[in-house]
């Protein structure tokens, strides 16, 4: 597939807890491939098969995305995007509005 990237990255919690995006297709087909067998389930196997038709041009990077939320969500690794919006404000020295 020609372009795998995500139109705006995943961010998600990996190791203790390391704050990490995910951009690509590619990238999030790695780090499902690399996710404990202990730790897999059906969430886990429809992201995988969906990372790796988008790398075979069968369905769009959004779609393979989408998948991809849905796995993070649903494992406790997604960072929600007002929590990254937050903590980038802070980091660029600006205040946050309530």
């Amino acid at each position: 597939m020609e372009n795998s990237s995500f139109e705006v990255p995943v961010t998600i919690f990996v190791g203790l807890g390391f704050p990490t995006s995910v951009s690509s297709v590619a990238e999030g087909y790695a780090l499902l491939a690399e996710w404990p067998y202990s730790r897999r389930d059906r969430a886990h196997s429809i992201a995988l098969k969906a990372c790796r038709a988008a790398l075979d041009g069968m369905i769009d990077a959004e779609t393979a995305r989408g998948t991809f939320v849905a796995f993070a969500r649903k494992t406790g690794i997604l960072i929600p995007e007002p929590v990254i919006a937050a903590r980038q404000t802070k980091v660029l020295g600006r205040q946050v509005s309530a």
